[in-house]
């Protein structure tokens, strides 16, 4: 008998032995190749089940055919109960192993099967909580069957085997028939997202699509940070050494073929290293297409993000209205004139939604790449992706600042590179080509290029 406990998991699957497992497979991946996906599957999910410890004190409960619970454990592990499924159909054994559990005290439980690589903690999150206000929770499949079901011992009384008779297994009207006898009970239901499973060979590119992004964990990073840099070995190390060791930040540093050590830094202190072309635009597009990140935040290489940056960046790029957003500029020098320059940038930025690169923007990698990136421009590429982005919806400036290097101003004089800037910007307004624009810069920098 199960031992007893408030919630409990129950996990459907069979020991993978070839030939006996994933027979549907067998024509196309062999009776080895069957297995392997058999026991690849169920390990993803038993992951899933161990992570989920982590959120909820319940008891993880697996149902085996085939094998023995000695295999089992020494398959799966110690941690985990372990009873073999009964005779009868799919609707007699799920019957079994619920009437065992309510027998042993539990309040709620759910089963699941190892045949749908979509389930996350999330969704088996979803189904205990939606479980406390409803009697029965499904998780749609998508061939017409449920790849989740949970239901709680006060309504297992009154559903009990009825719940599963009738029901014409394997067929597309699983759902709908068992939803049915759910309504002639009078049991309340709640549905979960659809999901596929993975049963047949069409079937197979969604373990492949799963393994993928397993390999690429996108919902594990929210932002990626994307530093383009040409020899900034004086600046680099300062600027990583605040953004790695973040869990769900991913750090990309593109570099454009730099001849000193900035790319052996950027590794050593963890970041991800590109190289392309020596072009802004094109080493930040780099970034973006290499990003797994949801959330694309372009930062300069002399440039120090505030603590807790993620907080606000997260808070106001989920906003209804919002398309992009930055940071206060702070400069890194108390040389007179550079707080004229930081008011001056703060209120553009603000007041007519205009931040420089300097300020770290960021945006979604969705609507970044659907208005194209940032332009392949020798100059101006951040002002123009601004203006692109302004047509999509606001343009936020957080209250914090980042703190960026003063070099560009003291190299060539404070009002010096502020005259440039504004010049620059009202050519740019008067369609003079970012390629004149770059050669005149160059000239006045006393610089071969950018």
């Amino acid at each position: 008998m199960p031992e007893s406990h408030p919630e409990r998991l129950i996990i459907f699957t069979r020991y993978p032995e070839p030939g006996k497992t994933k027979t549907r497979l067998i024509q196309v991946l062999g009776e080895q190749g069957a297995a392997k996906l058999q026991r690849q599957m169920t390990e993803h999910l038993i992951s899933t089940a161990r992570n989920l410890l982590n959120f909820r004190s319940l008891i993880i409960e697996i149902r085996y055919e085939g094998g023995s619970k000695g295999l089992m454990q020494n398959w799966l592990g110690p941690e985990f109960t372990y009873y073999p499924q009964h005779q009868g159909d799919i609707g007699q054994r799920m019957c079994r192993a619920l009437d065992d559990a309510f027998q042993s005290g539990t309040k709620a439980a759910i089963i699941i099967g190892t045949d749908i690589p979509g389930i996350t903690i999330d969704i088996l999150k979803n189904a205990f909580e939606k479980l406390k206000t409803n009697d029965l929770i499904f998780g749609p499949a998508s061939d017409g069957g449920y790849y989740l079901i949970g239901i709680k011992d006060v309504s297992w009384s009154e559903a009990n085997t009825q719940l599963f008779l009738g029901i014409h297994w394997g067929t597309a009207e699983v759902l709908k028939q068992t939803l049915a006898v759910a309504a002639k009970l009078g049991l309340s239901h709640r549905l979960l997202d659809t999901l596929d499973d993975v049963d047949r060979p069409a079937d197979l590119h969604i373990w492949q699509q799963c393994m993928q992004t397993a390999l690429n964990p996108i919902s594990q990073t929210n932002i990626s940070i994307i530093i383009p840099a040409l020899n900034e070995t004086d600046t680099i190390a300062d600027t990583l050494s605040a953004l790695t060791n973040r869990s769900e930040v991913e750090v990309i540093l593109v570099d454009g073929g730099s001849c000193d050590d900035t790319a052996d830094i950027a590794r050593y202190s963890g970041a991800k290293v590109l190289t392309t072309t020596p072009s802004k635009a094109r080493q930040m597009n780099a970034g973006a297409a290499a990003a797994t990140g949801e959330i694309l935040l372009f930062l300069h290489a002399d440039t120090r993000l505030p603590e807790n940056f993620e907080k606000p960046v997260l808070g106001h790029i989920n906003q209804n209205g919002v398309a992009a957003g930055a940071f206060q500029l702070c400069i890194d020098s108390d040389a007179r004139g550079l707080r004229f320059i930081e008011r001056v940038a703060n209120w553009r930025s603000r007041y007519l939604q205009a931040p420089y690169g300097d300020q770290g923007i960021f945006v979604t990698k969705s609507l970044f790449h659907e208005i194209g990136g940032y332009p392949d421009i020798p100059i101006m590429e951040d002002f123009e992706l601004i203006r692109r982005l302004r047509r999509k919806g606001k343009i936020v400036i957080v209250n914090e600042s980042l703190k960026t290097s003063p070099r560009r101003w003291l190299n060539m004089g404070i009002f010096k590179t502020w005259l440039i800037n504004q010049i620059i910007i009202i050519a740019y307004y008067f369609d003079v080509s970012p390629e004149k624009l770059a050669r005149w810069y160059r000239r006045k920098k006393g610089k071969s290029k950018i």
